[in-house]
């Protein structure tokens, strides 16, 4: 993952509801979730939803599909890989961490 995208994607994140939508559908999985169902379930208005919507589609977080009359969302499960890789990569120099080797790199 290239850098430009890991910061659009944080930035995408850095956002309290965005990062609820996003958990969500996480938990959710790849049948994803209708964004009436998600406006729903994290009482969040649908004007708003729709906005937070667009800014987690343009991150490629999240990825919509059209089914029937409803808008499924889920999350891009690949971008989040991308993007978990992209953070942890050196992490320990890149040997295996441990929890007291990670404890260790995040100290040093």
């Amino acid at each position: 993952m290239e850098t430009k995208n890991v910061i659009v994607a944080l930035a995408a994140l850095a956002q309290e509801s965005r990062l609820s939508i996003f958990r969500l559908l996480v938990q959710t999985g790849p049948q994803g979730m209708a964004a009436t169902k998600i406006a729903e379930q994290l009482s969040i208005p649908p004007s708003s939803l729709s906005f937070h919507l667009k800014e987690l589609v343009h991150a490629d977080l999240i990825v919509s599909r059209q089914d029937g009359r409803f808008v499924i969302y889920a999350a891009h499960i690949e971008s989040m890989n991308a993007l978990i890789g992209f953070l942890t990569e050196n992490c320990c120099g890149g040997a295996p961490c441990t929890t007291e080797q990670g404890a260790a790199c995040y100290v040093a």
